[in-house]
């Protein structure tokens, strides 16, 4: 099948960029923090356990908002559950634009996390479903490049939007996708697989303990793993990266000259990865794509030279990212479709605990004045593990027909 058959289907086409679009302002809101949070500690004055708090509990939020999400889409559809989860971290964001205080901003942002968490996997599972075998992988590895497009516009609004009119109008912004929802709601069709098993929908209890059977044991603890590896390293390096370039006494580029071209390197990594997953399949993508991200890290946090700290953050850009599209890929076809989103939601879930430790850890060892180049390797040890799993416990699914 010719790689540009999806684009030329109008129906998967409208739904690849319906949930892209999605995608793309989940991408956006969580740029957008990173940016709001430099902003805030000024006029807030915000000590840097107030900061790491903060970003913490976006992803505390993201963690339960996968699980329940995942859960609710196998009982519901996925179609509904993604309309309710892009609405509630749409008005979540829109209402942070009105915190008067840190505690209720914090509230906010875990609501706000609650819903971004919850429609990732929902989403991904919705286009899997939806799609033919021979592009399926590749569909999903593109849905996920809109997360690149959505921080480079969180980027631009940081760059035009803040220092003139503030963090609020940032956040304001981010309640646009609550019109989009509407417009979803009649643009996209729920999922065809999971309209076969609405009429026997299987209990919570059942789904959990069938995620743990011995049939799927093996695939969830392999999924359970690459999560955590891949969550936890992506956060701790990324959250970190500007600040490691003056630990180590650069003065590379402005923020957002750094962050645009870091995101600029993301969309190669996804769109080799998106021809690669169906020409070799799901494995390989994935365990390449973390070996040479363990080796960009290292690489990172022993660079001596300006030209070499860019170098080797542009190939952590381009691997680790492109080992995100075929994990998003790779996970809902591990399971069948009566429990694929609860699977996909509970790996999704567990993962982002790594998203909450990392960055507070790394806050830590740098408090400690441990060297970046051994904080590096920490996370170097834990990609390869991650790469591991999936190489010994993993299951290739390339061009299988979904159960």
């Amino acid at each position: 099948m010719n790689q540009m058959t999806l684009l030329r289907n109008p129906k998967q086409r409208k739904l690849l960029f319906s949930a892209g679009l999605s995608w793309m302002f989940d991408a956006m809101d969580v740029g957008m923090i990173s940016f709001v949070v430099a902003a805030l500690a000024k006029e807030w004055k915000l000590g840097p356990e107030q900061i790491g708090l903060l970003t913490s509990i976006n992803s505390l939020g993201m963690a339960a908002g996968a699980a329940a999400a995942g859960i609710l889409a196998d009982r519901f559809g996925r179609k509904p559950v993604l309309l309710w989860t892009l609405l509630i971290f749409s008005v979540a964001s829109g209402l942070s634009a009105f915190a008067a205080g840190f505690a209720i901003l914090c509230v906010l942002r875990f609501v706000a996390g609650f819903g971004l968490g919850g429609e990732l996997p929902v989403a991904s599972t919705l286009v899997s479903e939806s799609m033919p075998a021979a592009e399926r992988g590749r569909a999903v590895v593109l849905l996920e490049s809109f997360w690149a497009v959505g921080w480079i516009v969180s980027a631009l609004i940081a760059f035009f939007i803040i220092p003139d009119y503030g963090w609020r109008i940032a956040f304001a912004i981010g309640a646009v996708p609550a019109l989009y929802a509407l417009y979803l709601r009649r643009a996209i069709d729920d999922s065809p697989r999971f309209a076969e098993i609405k009429k026997a929908p299987v209990s919570l209890r059942n789904r959990v303990i069938a995620v743990w059977s011995s049939e799927y044991r093996r695939s969830t603890i392999m999924l359970w793993i690459l999560w955590f590896t891949v969550v936890f390293s992506y956060y701790g390096m990324f959250l970190w990266l500007p600040t490691v370039m003056v630990l180590k006494g650069f003065s590379l580029v402005r923020s957002f000259e750094y962050v645009l071209i870091m995101t600029l390197a993301q969309l190669p990594g996804y769109f080799t990865a998106a021809y690669l997953i169906e020409k070799f399949g799901r494995k390989f993508v994935l365990v390449v794509y973390l070996l040479f991200t363990a080796v960009s890290a290292a690489w990172f946090g022993n660079a001596t030279t300006e030209g070499m700290l860019l170098a080797a953050g542009i190939c952590l850009s381009f691997f680790n990212l492109g080992a995100w599209g075929g994990m998003y890929a790779y996970t809902p076809e591990l399971y069948p479709t009566a429990i694929r989103s609860t699977g996909a939601g509970l790996a999704t879930s567990f993962g982002r605990i790594g998203g909450i430790i990392a960055p507070l850890l790394v806050g830590v060892l740098v408090g400690r004045d441990m060297a970046i180049g051994s904080i590096f390797m920490i996370f170097f040890v834990t990609i390869i593990i991650g790469a591991l799993a999936v190489l010994f416990l993993g299951k290739e699914t390339k061009g299988t027909e979904l159960l």
